[in-house]
């Protein structure tokens, strides 16, 4: 791994991607009293970053792998990357989702040609069917988060940032599956000198925060609800050691704190942001003190919300 790398997936993905724009708020500057730039990836295609990934991890296959497809397992963002993705490169997309997951997300894998497998609603089940269906039909697994080709391709969303604003001293990003930060630690590593990386989790499901006190992988209770249901996945053997080596810290952050961070944005920058997008901005808020007077970027993850059923 090294800048070269980088550089060379961020040209490969570039044709297939938007060039997500960087907005600021003065009143946000304010509030925060430190200069604040949101790298809003709500603005891809498809509503999130998960597009890079998905889109680098079709890209790295070979001419036989593409032929015979791909297939993930997702009841979010990444169901709906990996079939757009697939469908932009005429690839065929197996998805394997949950039973009860939101009839709107599958809506939207329909759209982009994603061809869905049910399953039941726990891990085991999704891992078990997602092999199979491998099996059969000799498709490619693709993780949504644990797999270093999606890891490079969420890097280029810090790529971008630094390339426009290389005097970050901090880059905030969300803490899920471990992909976006990842990547976003391998942008910082090679394309910035002094710019550190911390991660936002909610502390209904800290998986990643306990990793790093134990130095291995924590899983959440199954019980364990948070808003930001997009950050309910634990890290995988592929993103936890860079993270474990690059993350300056994660601040956790509270239910009502995700709401509120959410809701400012909404009202003031005028822009559709989900819950999950929302937690990194919330540790921004809730931990302001130590980075007065610096220079922040916050990667807005997505945008895909249910707007007949907000928080707030």
């Amino acid at each position: 791994m090294n800048k070269q790398t980088l550089i060379q997936v961020h040209n490969r993905v570039k044709p297939y991607i938007h060039k997500t724009p960087v907005l600021t708020s003065e009143l946000i500057n304010e509030i925060c009293e430190t200069k604040v730039y949101f790298k809003c990836e709500n603005f891809q295609k498809m509503g999130a970053f998960k597009m890079r990934g998905a889109t680098n991890a079709i890209l790295s296959l070979t001419e036989e792998q593409r032929n015979k497809g791909v297939v993930t397992h997702s009841s979010g963002n990444f169901a709906q990357a990996l079939s757009l993705a697939a469908k932009k490169l005429g690839v065929k997309a197996f998805i394997v989702m949950p039973k009860n997951a939101p009839q709107v997300k599958k809506n939207a894998v329909k759209t982009y040609k994603g061809e869905i497998i049910e399953c039941d609603s726990n891990p085991i089940a999704r891992e078990e069917m997602a092999e199979k269906v491998r099996i059969e039909k000799g498709a490619t697994f693709i993780h949504p988060s644990n797999d270093d080709e999606v890891i490079l391709g969420q890097a280029t969303v810090a790529i971008e940032l630094l390339e426009e604003y290389p005097q970050l001293d901090y880059i905030f990003t969300p803490i899920g599956g471990g992909g976006l930060i990842a990547g976003t630690i391998l942008a910082v590593k090679y394309f910035s000198e002094k710019c550190k990386v911390i991660g936002g989790e909610p502390i209904n499901v800290d998986d990643a925060y306990r990793s790093l006190l134990s130095g291995k992988i924590e899983y959440n209770d199954s019980n364990s609800i948070t808003i930001a249901d997009g950050l309910r996945t634990f890290l995988g053997d592929r993103n936890f050691p860079i993270i474990k080596k690059g993350v300056e810290k994660i601040i956790r952050v509270e239910e009502t704190e995700i709401i509120n961070a959410m809701k400012l944005i909404w009202e003031r920058m005028k822009i559709i942001i989900e819950p999950s997008s929302a937690v990194a901005f919330a540790a921004l808020l809730k931990d302001k003190e130590n980075y007065k007077n610096k220079e922040v970027g916050i990667i807005i993850s997505g945008g895909n919300v249910d707007v007949t059923n907000l928080p707030f």
